[in-house]
This record gives C-alpha cells, sequence and structure tokens, in this order.
C-alpha cells in the first residue's frame, strides 16, 4: 500500500522497504525466518515485529493450519508448502492522492470468498499486516460519517498526528457529495479493509471468526456496520469477535471500545492480558512503553494461547529466543 510511503507516517517496518513488511511477516509466521531480506522487519526504534509473538505461540502450541491472504502484495512470501490465496488484487495508492481501489470488485471478492470458504478446524483467527493501515482506517471511518477522528491507534507511541491529520485532510478532500459508499471506499480505505469486511458478510457467521488485530479490526466492522444501513441488512454476530493486545486496549492515544459502541450490532470483544514485564531485552521493552501495539495477529493468538494454557512467562521466554 503506498499510503505507508509517506515519510514519518508509520514505523511499521523498514525505511525504504516498508512494502516487503506483510511479506516478511508472512515468512516468519509460517517458518521462523525470512527468505525475502536479511533480517525480520522491525521499527527505526528497533522495535521487532509482533509476528515474533504469533509465531511464538505457534511453537507452544500450533495452530492446526496458516493460510495466507494476498490482497496486494507487492512481492509474494516464499513460504513452500502454505497455502496463499491469491485474488489478483494490485496495490492500493496513496489515499492523499486518490487510492484508486476498485472497490467493489475487491468486496465482492471477499464475499465470494467467505460464501466458499471451507475448513476442518473450529474456528478461523484473521490477522493482518499493513503499515500505515491505522491511517487508512481512521480516514474510511471518518470519510463514512463516524465521529472517530482521535479513536484510531499508532505503531508510534507519540502518534505523529500532523502527518496523520494532514495525509487525512487530503484523502477526504477527494471526495465528492455524489460519491456513494463503494466510491468512498476506493480513495480513501485500504485492500484489507475492503476485502475483509466482504469476507465477514461472505461468510455469514458459519464458522467462528476471531478478528485478530486492534483498531484496523474496528475499522473493518464499522465498514460492514455502514454496508448493512446502506442495504438495510441484518447480520448475525454470535460468532463473531475481536480480540487484542493490552497495549491497544489500555492506549491513552486511541479508543478501541468507543470504536465499537459505533456498531449497530454487538460484537465480543476482548484483549489479551500480556504484557513484556518479565523481559530485560531492551528491544521488547519499547512494547510496554509505546513504540508498539498490535498487528500480525498478536491479540487474536494471544487469547489463543492463554485459552489453551500458556503462560506470560511461556510466551515471553519463546520471543526472547528469537532475538538472542
Amino acid at each position: 500500500m503506498e499510503t505507508a510511503n509517506i515519510e514519518g507516517i508509520t514505523q511499521a517496518g523498514i525505511p525504504g522497504m516498508l512494502h516487503l513488511t506483510p511479506t516478511l511477516d508472512s515468512e516468519f509466521v509460517a517458518l521462523g525466518e525470512v527468505r525475502s531480506l536479511d533480517n525480520i522487519a522491525e521499527t527505526p526504534k528497533g522495535v521487532p515485529t509482533p509476528a515474533l509473538i504469533t509465531r511464538a505461540i505457534h511453537l507452544l502450541n500450533p495452530y492446526k493450519n496458516i493460510e495466507f491472504l494476498d490482497l496486494g502484495l507487492t512481492i509474494k512470501p516464499k513460504v513452500d508448502y502454505f497455502k496463499i490465496h491469491d485474488f489478483g488484487i494490485v496495490p492500493s495508492g496513496r489515499i492523499d492522492e486518490d487510492a484508486k481501489i476498485d472497490a467493489h470488485n475487491v468486496f465482492e471478492q471477499g464475499v465470494e470468498f467467505g460464501q466458499n470458504y471451507t475448513t476442518k478446524d473450529e474456528y478461523i483467527i484473521l490477522g493482518e499486516s499493513v503499515p500505515s493501515g491505522t491511517t487508512t482506517a481512521s480516514a474510511t471511518a471518518v470519510a463514512l460519517g463516524y465521529p472517530c477522528k482521535d479513536k484510531f491507534s499508532s505503531s508510534f507511541k507519540n502518534v505523529p498526528n500532523s502527518i496523520r491529520e494532514t495525509t487525512i485532510n487530503k484523502a477526504l478532500a477527494n471526495i465528492q457529495e455524489s460519491d456513494e459508499l463503494f466510491d468512498i471506499l476506493a480513495k480513501v480505505s485500504d485492500n484489507m479493509i475492503i476485502f475483509v469486511a466482504g469476507f465477514i458478510l461472505g461468510l455469514n457467521n458459519k464458522i467462528p471468526l476471531i478478528l485478530a488485530g486492534g483498531t484496523q479490526m474496528a475499522s473493518v466492522l464499522l465498514v460492514v456496520n455502514k454496508i448493512l444501513e446502506v442495504m438495510e441488512g441484518q447480520i448475525d454476530t454470535s460468532n463473531l469477535a475481536l480480540a487484542t493486545t493490552k497495549w491497544v486496549y489500555e492506549d491513552t492515544n486511541s479508543d478501541i471500545a468507543g470504536l465499537l459502541t459505533m456498531l449497530n450490532f454487538p460484537i465480543n470483544s476482548y484483549y489479551a492480558d500480556f504484557d513484556f514485564a518479565l523481559s530485560n531485552h531492551p528491544a521488547l521493552k519499547l512494547y510496554d512503553e509505546g513504540e508498539a501495539k498490535e498487528g500480525v495477529g498478536a491479540g487474536g493468538t494471544l487469547v489463543y494461547g492463554f485459552l489453551n494454557g500458556l503462560t506470560k512467562e511461556n510466551i515471553t521466554r519463546k520471543v526472547e529466543g528469537f532475538l538472542g
């Protein structure tokens, strides 16, 4: 997603190589190593990707299956023997210059995938890796009329509000009064948000689904909410939940609970009571200081880990082991 290339807007990855962030995250979750670069993705301040948490939990209590959705990757992950669902979706453009997403097509592909998706597993944990995704999530929700300007989190401890606000304002300026719902999404959103909204509606509650993420997944739900308003439809959410991290839940610069209260349908939501208080590793302590909060399914997989008997100490030591 080209919005990530706006200077200073995100630290979710390696400067100049942000397009590789989801590729590297996918490789690390599946293989425990990256193959498309020499090292794992980390921020300029040295915060390692939350993919470490997701991978650690997999090693401690393996997921039955790992699959990937290519929703516009520039470089495909080198993950032999793992299913990559390819939808032929191109990367979305910068929202400040009109993202030019084929939003209706992306949404319809999400719906179709949800309708046809089958699994022998009990439930799905769906994570995301989208650099600058909280900016597009915020722009999406604001553009759809939700009063939520200051409710979205960031990969930064000190949110670059001036850069984010300028970007979002430029994005909103591209919207015309005549624009309908999918015209708006085409200009200010991202492929992940639009596709997953379609997937939720296509899945139609037939398989329990955990949205493993923070305010970006809340934005997905707000899009679902708006689509249902426009279509005068309803949704059964008894098999739908959102699970995030303690870092998102306690973030004073965002308000995920407030975002979820804007929905017209009930949603089960949880956060994992996990931090790196048991670690002395300086890179991991940055998480507790607010320099990274969520991503790559970390919150959902932490909840999964705790439900399967893992402890904070188990998970901490396994994550530390990746860093040496």
